[in-house]
């Protein structure tokens, strides 16, 4: 048995799966990272503003170089208790400085007032600086007062966020990888099950069918559409067995004839006349295997999609009228008569259609008793026309109906008279003529007239420019 090579599609339903688990934890990650960073961006500026909150009082209150030193002394008290924190003041006067401000805080100190970044020199991240400005008092100039806070424990906090986001990502979508493989492969289990059922099922043991109970929707309507395909393959298999039979039944009568009468010619001396007798009869059953074997290679053709190319628009009535002429001996030996009515331009192939007109009328020959008429109607439709040949006879059961066109079929009890040649093809090629014109066949019995017939398309809905 010939494996399949492509991905299993537990494996394809884990890739999705997985797929789907790192889109959702990145588009949560993300926005879980976005929304702590903007917090820890505030929490900087939320503790400058409540120190400085705490120190203006003080320093808009006094303005003498006494009074600075003290808070001076507690500018450094304050430093000490936090070494994130330092303050710097930038003053005309030299004596209300602090903070041994350099050219770079000198310059960051003459820009607006408000919360910006500091990168220095000596830290490898920037400080959150709040800049304010101090009015002049008493004897102190106007200050640049600046209050800043060493952002590395934020940043620290937030590459120990991310990297904590991502390995969780990676963790939850490894533990989705696994746990998806293994639901689907809990979740293929009945299509396995039916697999293991369908394997089971093999020519000649085709009765068998796949169990819907207890499925899921999707998998109960593959089941049903699986089953249907097994209705047509049994059936199609059950024909073909009947097929071979009947093929091997009329190739062999034939042949035994052939066998039969050449063995009797030579177990003694005969004279010319006897052997002209038996070769005339071999003839005759020769004939017969050529027909059998050119109506057999006939279909075959047709089941091959071969279609009917050389049309030509005629009048159907004219082409039953041939057909009759044709015919004259065969329905003077059988006393019957026929009765045409109707008549129709349609795109034929001439050849064909004769043969198709030739075999529905012997059909309807060989079931007919002498004296009695038999009815050819030519219809116009729409898109089509129709030829129905009827004759009158006993009924036919409504089940036999839809398989009086196929290979070989009888219906021994209604349709008795098989003989004079006839194989049981002739009706399948009137079929396949039809279907190699694009159009199909119908059967009807009813009130002691059983019709058969053919319909084509019209000129007008082949589209046929003559």
């Amino acid at each position: 048995m010939r494996r399949s090579t492509g991905t299993p599609i537990a494996l394809r339903l884990s890739a999705l799966f997985t797929l789907v688990a790192l889109g959702v934890f990145v588009l949560i990650g993300s926005a879980l990272y976005r929304q702590v960073d903007r917090s820890l961006d505030l929490l900087p500026a939320a503790e400058l503003d409540a120190r400085f909150s705490v120190l203006e009082s003080t320093l808009n209150r006094y303005g003498t170089p006494e009074h600075w030193a003290k808070i001076n002394n507690k500018l450094n008290l304050l430093a000490e208790e936090d070494r994130r924190i330092r303050f710097w003041v930038v003053s005309g006067n030299p004596a209300y400085e602090y903070g041994q401000p350099d050219g770079q805080v000198r310059h960051f100190a003459e820009g607006p007032p408000g919360m910006r970044d500091l990168h220095l020199a000596d830290s490898p991240y920037p400080y959150k600086v709040l800049l304010s400005e101090l009015p002049a008092l008493g004897e102190r100039p106007p200050l640049r007062f600046l209050i800043g806070i060493d952002t590395e424990t934020f940043w620290q906090a937030q590459h120990s966020l991310l990297l904590a986001i991502v390995g969780l990502a990676v963790l939850g979508v490894l533990l989705a990888s696994l746990l998806s493989y293994w639901v689907a492969r809990i979740g293929l289990r009945p299509l396995l099950a039916l697999s293991a059922e369908a394997q089971a099922l093999a020519p000649p043991r085709l009765h068998g069918r796949l169990q819907t109970q207890d499925l899921a929707p999707e998998l109960a309507q593959f089941a049903d559409a699986f089953n249907a395909a097994l209705d047509r393959v049994s059936q199609a298999y059950s024909r073909l067995e009947a097929f071979n039979a009947d093929v091997a039944h009329e190739l062999r009568s034939p042949l035994t004839n052939l066998i039969g009468q050449t063995q009797v010619a030579l177990t003694r001396g005969r004279s010319a006349e006897h052997y002209f007798e038996v070769l005339q009869s071999n003839l005759e059953e020769l004939e017969r295997l050529r027909s059998i074997i050119n109506d057999m290679l006939f279909l075959a053709s047709a089941d091959q999609g071969t279609k009917a190319t050389a049309l030509t628009q005629a009048s159907l009535a004219e082409e039953v009228a041939t057909t009759l002429d044709y015919l004259d001996y065969i329905l003077e030996d059988a006393q019957v008569s026929v009765t045409v009515s109707g008549d129709a331009q349609a795109p034929i192939e001439k050849a064909q259609l004769r043969r198709a007109l030739i075999n529905l009328l012997n059909n309807a020959v060989q079931h007919t008793a002498p004296h009695q008429v038999i009815e050819v109607r030519i219809e116009t439709g729409p898109d089509q026309v129709s030829i129905a040949v009827s004759n009158p006879g006993p009924a036919i059961t409504e089940a036999h109906l839809p398989l009086l066109f196929e290979r070989f079929y009888r219906v021994d009890a209604a349709r008795s008279n098989s003989g004079g040649g006839n194989h049981g093809l002739g009706l399948a090629i009137v079929k396949a003529i039809a279907l190699m014109h694009g159009g199909d066949v119908f059967v009807r019995s009813s009130a002691g007239t059983n019709t058969f017939g053919i319909c084509l398309p019209s000129a007008q809905g082949r589209g046929f420019a003559p």
